[in-house]
């Protein structure tokens, strides 16, 4: 018997949306007009409130936010930050979430978006799964060309085999190969928090980009 973690199932309501491309917007409006996001888990992780708290003056981009529980937290704290969704239901959904703080939320694609300011770290959650293997390479350069030489890149990473996604998730030999062109890594730690549709598949890594 293998003692690999099964994939993540999500549950069968998804079954019911009408769009299957995760790179369209109009994937992710479906799943926050229905309630539909297991990804979300509903408050900010342990690992970022103490990394954050230990990087307090730098500027921080949160791709893929969501519903921003994490820019929130960090607005909250003072420490400047700037999030992207390209799903405008999530943005709509952030904005409301945020009150006061809703500017720092915005609806841009990453891949092409210019920040208000330049980033010293950039925060990863659930962001990478979400993506299509095909634009793995896309986003490591995306962040390496977002980041200055010192400048980090530090969050959750969905590890482990997946039957469908999102979640995709990528394997640790591809994942050091994906990143070390730009990155060297500097942590990695377990995650103690984890929701249910990533629990026991991801860890809490920093990158350095190199330069």
């Amino acid at each position: 018997m293998s003692d690999k973690p099964a994939a993540p199932q999500l549950p069968a309501v998804a079954a019911g949306f009408a769009t299957r491309d995760p790179e369209s917007p109009t994937f992710w409006d479906e799943r926050f007009q229905n309630g539909f996001i297991p990804w979300d888990q509903a408050g900010v992780p342990l690992a970022f409130k103490v990394f954050a708290s230990g990087h307090a003056q730098a500027k921080v981009l949160i791709p893929g936010c969501g519903n921003a529980w994490e820019a929130l937290w960090l607005a909250q704290q003072g420490i400047a930050v700037q999030a992207i969704d390209f799903s405008a239901q999530a943005v709509m959904a952030a904005r409301a979430q945020l009150g006061d703080y809703a500017s720092v939320v915005g609806q841009a694609d990453f891949f092409t978006f210019q920040p208000l300011f330049p980033p010293d770290w950039i925060y990863e959650r659930a962001f990478l799964c979400a993506l299509p293997k095909a634009r793995r390479a896309d986003y490591a350069a995306r962040m390496a060309a977002l980041l200055p030489p010192g400048g980090l890149l530090a969050g959750f990473f969905f590890f482990g085999e997946t039957l469908k996604g999102p979640p995709f998730g990528i394997s640790r030999d591809e994942l050091d190969a994906l990143l070390a062109p730009h990155f060297e890594l500097l942590e990695d730690a377990p995650v103690t928090d984890s929701i249910p549709v990533f629990a026991g598949r991801e860890r809490w890594l920093t990158w350095r980009r190199r330069g």
